[in-house]
């Protein structure tokens, strides 16, 4: 039997431990990576969630003051005693942690969404505390552009997400039709 012929087995053998080492290296590395995007989604669909939801729930406070201070009609009235200002504090405290996981991991489209989200929000309450600002907005025109800029942040949100579809709904009239505000641009959340 010749050299070659001995060698030439081994070197095949050889040739298939490289080969076999190289695809499962690169199958555990595509798995990593899948496992990765998977887990940072989670966690950018958490932060994006978390932070809309609290954002709601401060403008509803707001819409509340807005109501006592006779800038918008509502079913609910809240009036700006102490408790109720340190409650709007410590919901804004929170919202601004939240934020932080944004800049976290947000893409920059969904991070300048939120600031501007975070504008609106601000307007809104300067409004509702009856804190003077530059401009003559009322408490409608304001709601608005809240409304404009919480639905900018959630199309971000959705992209950064891998959501398809640019709109989030169809079309439809605000407020509704049985609403009594029908007509004059009035803020119903």
């Amino acid at each position: 039997m010749s050299l070659a012929s001995q060698a030439l087995p081994l070197v095949g053998v050889a040739i298939g431990a490289v080969v076999s080492l190289a695809v499962s290296a690169v199958n555990e590395r595509t798995r990593w990576r899948r496992q990765q995007s998977v887990r940072w989604d989670e966690r950018r669909l958490n932060a994006y969630a978390e932070y809309a939801h609290t954002v709601k729930e401060l403008v509803n406070r707001y819409r509340g003051l807005a109501v006592a201070r006779g800038l918008t009609t509502g079913s609910t009235q809240l009036e700006p005693t102490d408790a109720v200002l340190e409650e709007l504090a410590a919901a804004e405290t929170h919202r601004s942690a939240l934020a932080e996981a944004l800049w976290l991991l947000g893409d920059v489209e969904s991070n300048t969404a939120a600031v501007k989200l975070n504008h609106a929000l601000w307007h809104l309450e300067w409004l509702a505390r009856g804190i003077p600002t530059s401009g003559n907005a009322t408490w409608s025109e304001a709601y608005l552009e809240f409304r404009k800029a919480r639905e900018d942040f959630l199309k971000a949100a959705r992209c950064d997400l891998g959501v398809r579809g640019t709109q989030i709904t169809h079309d439809v009239p605000w407020p509704p039709p049985w609403h009594p505000s029908n007509g004059t641009g009035a803020d119903v959340p």
